[in-house]
């Protein structure tokens, strides 16, 4: 166990421990007590000394430290495994995904302070830990690909740790050049060659007579050893063929939009495969189906998912099936697949969800819970598969928050479905947003996402001009947001949003230091550093919000709108014209409704010069929004400077915007 003194996690190389410390909560010593069970140890301080020099927790490709990852196999390791890449790296992946999560059954080491108990049922030796510690530390091992092509996360965000929160010691040394002594020793070691040993004359056994079928035999393996040394190495080499060819690890098969048979949707599609009865009592199928069946049926209550029916998935039962087949002959992106055991009064479910473009295992979890909590387990997988598919494609780091803060599956839906909506930015998508945060709060009044979903749609009726009032607008937000960091104070994006709202309400001092505050809190929140970017660029530091703004955009495979905006925004007031097109066009292909980024776009047309793309700029504004009016927007136009402010309204009034 380790004192509040020490790092929030502590990976030691010297007696090869992790100890990890949750501020008055968790407190764990992890002993990998053998040269494998070291490797792997080894592998997470990799992961997090590249995660510490990147300054940000983000996935580690393995393939770029092959080298290294050989170094540490062959060395503290003990060559347990093969250093083959095609080996080594699957091995990695599979440890990261199934065992070292694992900290119940502990496999690859001992919690220092516990004891193994029997567990119930056919479950056998574990230690005892709540679901919530289970979770925690199982939540630690993300990854993206698979086999020689995945990609380590060691999130340590997830647990509310920072990069600044992390120590690596070796010697006396900590961090990067604690892991560079670490890595020299090693390779001292490996170059040290045995001192040369003197031949001993040793008697020879006295002659024995030999019958002479067993002379000539001998006489025959003496005179043609090199011929059975070269069979000898002909038959390994060719079982290692053979088990390279017929029994390695086979690399996952992807699917193809060309051959699926239906048009993929541009919506996220999933089809969930019916469970596997793994307790081979087919009187137990009822509940392995039942499971299935109310996941479907929750994930089908989400109007931006496509879920195909129980009729299309169950064809698959009892077969043997592989994603990419599900993929291309049900036309979806995603495969959920999993299995359930129950022994007396426990059950196991084990579930993974894969993307069938890619081979990506978005999520896999294994669950040991009593039967009794059956329902409340169904609710926790549906939620998991959303946040997982949500987090990928649509909000980024957004999406782990809004499942925390509620046991309640029907306010987190409803609270997801809002969340939707406001990408819209239509009024009548926000109005349907605040009828569902309404219900969501009915059902969970002190789920803080809610409240902090209501105070986005606040600010955006504020900033399009739906609201009545747009101060009452912005004020309105602020409450709700403060709600929000009242029923959860690690919710540091509820107050950078405050301080952006500061910045629109010309309280510059006010939003500065909000925002300061939040990045004190969370630094490498995403929400949070855009926030901080987009007051940058209001207080008249856009080349400052620059770089930040780009680190934002970096984290999403497809940047929503708001992010696109800021960056634009912040070119835009740079000066830096023609790189602000780029984002302003990508925001408006995903939503040509998006009256912020047609507004943005007239301006910066008119900057340029380009007058006729200014006014198609601005007539689409007013498709949008018949009201608009420079008058209007000067309520929100947040720049300090009274100088860029004019400098803005000229622009939209070239553009052929109304006063």
């Amino acid at each position: 166990m380790i004192g509040n003194s020490r790092p929030s996690l502590l990976i030691d190389l010297n007696e090869f421990k992790l100890h990890l410390h949750l501020k008055n909560k968790t407190q764990l010593t992890l002993h990998f007590h053998s040269p494998s069970r070291r490797f792997y140890l080894s592998v997470i301080a990799l992961v997090v000394n590249e995660m510490r020099k990147l300054g940000k927790i983000k996935s580690i490709p393995l393939k770029e430290h092959l080298d290294l990852l050989v170094l540490l196999n062959e060395t503290i390791g003990g060559a347990a495994g093969s250093s083959e890449k095609e080996n080594l790296l699957p091995r990695i992946y599979r440890k990261w995904k199934d065992a070292l999560p694992n900290l119940e059954e502990a496999p690859l080491f001992k919690v220092l302070g516990k004891r193994k108990e029997e567990g119930d049922g056919a479950i056998g030796k574990i230690y005892s830990f709540t679901d919530a510690e289970k979770d925690g530390w199982a939540n630690l091992f993300e990854y993206v690909g698979g086999e020689e092509n995945v990609r380590l996360r060691f999130a340590i965000d997830k647990i509310g740790v920072g990069l600044n929160e992390t120590s690596i010691i070796f010697g006396d040394s900590r961090n990067g050049d604690a892991w560079d002594q670490f890595i020299s020793s090693l390779k001292k070691d490996g170059q040290e060659e045995p001192a040369p040993v003197e031949e001993t004359a040793v008697p020879e056994p006295p002659a024995v007579p030999l019958s002479p079928p067993q002379e000539r035999k001998i006489s025959w393996l003496s005179r043609n050893r090199w011929m059975v040394l070269v069979a000898a190495i002909g038959i390994v080499l060719g079982g290692v063929a053979v088990w390279k060819v017929y029994l390695g690890p086979a690399p996952m098969q992807l699917a193809s939009v060309d051959r699926m048979k239906t048009t993929l949707p541009d919506v996220p599609s999933i089809a969930v495969l019916p469970f596997v009865n793994m307790s081979g009592d087919p009187k137990q199928e009822f509940l392995s189906d039942g499971i299935a069946e109310e996941i479907i049926t929750a994930l089908s209550q989400l109007p931006y998912f496509l879920v195909k029916s129980r009729l299309s998935t169950f064809t698959y039962k009892g077969k043997p099936v592989k994603v990419k087949e599900v993929g291309e002959e049900l036309g979806v992106r995603y495969v959920l697949e999993g299995g359930v055991q129950m022994s007396a009064d426990r059950i196991r479910v084990t579930a993974r969800l894969v993307d069938t473009l890619t081979g990506q295992n978005l999520w896999a979890k294994r669950y040991d819970r009593d039967l009794k909590e059956l329902f409340a387990l169904q609710d926790e997988i549906t939620k998991r598969i959303v946040t997982a598919i949500d987090e990928k494609l649509l909000v980024g780091e957004e999406a782990p928050k809004r499942a925390r803060g509620t046991e309640n599956l029907g306010a987190f839906l409803k609270t997801l479905e809002a969340r939707y909506y406001t990408r819209g930015t239509s009024r009548v998508g926000l109005a349907r947003a605040k009828e569902l945060l309404d219900e969501a709060i009915a059902l969970d009044p002190k789920y803080p996402h809610a409240y902090y979903v209501l105070g986005t749609i606040h600010m955006i009726e504020a900033l399009s001009g739906f609201g009545q009032n747009r101060r009452e607008s912005l004020e309105l937000s602020n409450k709700m947001l403060r709600k929000a960091n009242e029923l959860d104070e690690s919710l540091a994006m509820a107050r950078a949003q405050v301080g952006y709202n500061m910045s629109l309400l010309r309280r510059y001092a006010e939003a500065e230091a909000e925002v300061e505050q939040a990045y004190k809190i969370a630094p490498n929140d995403n929400t949070v550093r855009y926030f901080y970017g987009i007051v940058l660029t209001k207080i008249g530091r856009a080349e400052e919000a620059i770089p930040i703004l780009q680190g934002v955009m970096l984290e999403y495979p497809r940047p929503p709108n708001p992010r696109l905006r800021s960056l634009a925004e912040a070119l835009v007031e740079a000066g830096r014209y023609e790189e602000a097109i780029e984002p302003l066009k990508r925001a408006i292909a995903q939503n040509p409704n998006d009256i912020i980024a047609q507004k943005i776009l007239a301006a910066c047309y008119s900057f340029m010069g380009r007058e006729q793309d200014a006014q198609t700029a601005a007539k689409e504004v007013l498709r949008i929004n018949p009201k608009f009016s420079i008058k209007l927007d000067l309520g929100i136009n947040a720049l300090k400077d009274p100088v860029a402010r004019e400098r803005s309204v000229q622009a939209l009034r070239k553009a052929g915007l109304p006063d």
